[in-house]
């Protein structure tokens, strides 16, 4: 299995527009930073989580020629605005792109994108199939995955596992169920969004609690605001096993 972490930014992503601060003026390729989103691909099959609107430019600096399905984790703009952009997969493997979310997901996904479920689509529009899923165990494309209930804010949202890597963006709290899913992993990315509390995000300090009591093998923090600080700064003060992720960032086991 590869992981090509594709983006690791926050909404806005880095730099953010209008801003001086010395992480937005970095000349460090690490300090730039899309919006979040991950490619898996495992057994011959290219998974993505989350499509976000920066997922034209990862398709392309990454160089990838095929998907065979889309796992989204939550409805925010920073995660589906590039559902549009599947098209050119869609085209060329001339087949509906399947998209794997929650019930609540779905039906935001039609509302944004009814072109892509018209039943007399124009030509050149998307057309996404969907499927409801619920936290537990998906097939997706002969591909085992788990899909993991954690909270951002208010609101319940997906992780997801596969073999001993998982994937926990956009969460400020793990219930005992999904952490007890979660222990010992090979490689675990978890949310980390600067060094403040935070309604619907860990900050660094709660990140690391939380690592240390799953004790992954490896973990790399994601959706990283300009806030947390220069990259390569900020990673030599995390304990050894643990770092800021940054966009391109790759591992294979």
């Amino acid at each position: 299995m590869k992981i090509t972490l594709l983006g690791t930014g926050t909404s806005q992503g880095i730099p953010v527009m209008t801003c001086t601060c010395k992480v937005c003026q970095s000349n460090n390729p690490k300090d730039n930073r899309l919006r979040t989103s991950a490619l898996i691909e495992v057994d011959g099959k290219n998974l993505v989580i989350d499509c976000g609107p920066d997922f034209r430019q990862q398709m392309l600096r990454e160089n990838v020629s095929f998907l065979d399905a889309v796992l989204i984790t939550h409805e925010h703009q920073d995660h589906i605005a590039g559902l549009d952009e599947l098209r050119s997969f869609i085209f060329r493997q001339d087949k509906s792109m399947p998209i794997y979310a929650e019930e609540r997901v779905v039906t935001n996904i039609k509302q944004r994108f009814p072109y892509a479920f018209s039943q007399s689509p124009y030509p050149g529009a998307p057309s996404f199939k969907m499927h409801n899923i619920n936290s537990g165990d998906l097939h997706i494309e002969g591909v085992e995955i788990e899909a993991i209930r954690v909270q951002h804010g208010k609101l319940p949202i997906l992780g997801y596992k596969i073999g001993s890597f998982a994937y926990i963006t956009d969460v400020n709290d793990i219930p005992d169920k999904s952490k007890a899913l979660l222990g010992n992993l090979d490689v675990l990315v978890l949310d980390a969004l600067h060094h403040r509390p935070h309604h619907s995000h860990y900050n660094v300090h709660e990140a690391l609690a939380v690592l240390e009591e799953l004790k992954p093998e490896k973990a790399y923090l994601t959706h990283i605001s300009h806030d947390m600080g220069l990259h390569d700064e900020i990673t030599n003060q995390l304990p050894e096993n643990i770092e800021l992720a940054y966009d391109g960032q790759q591992f294979t086991f």
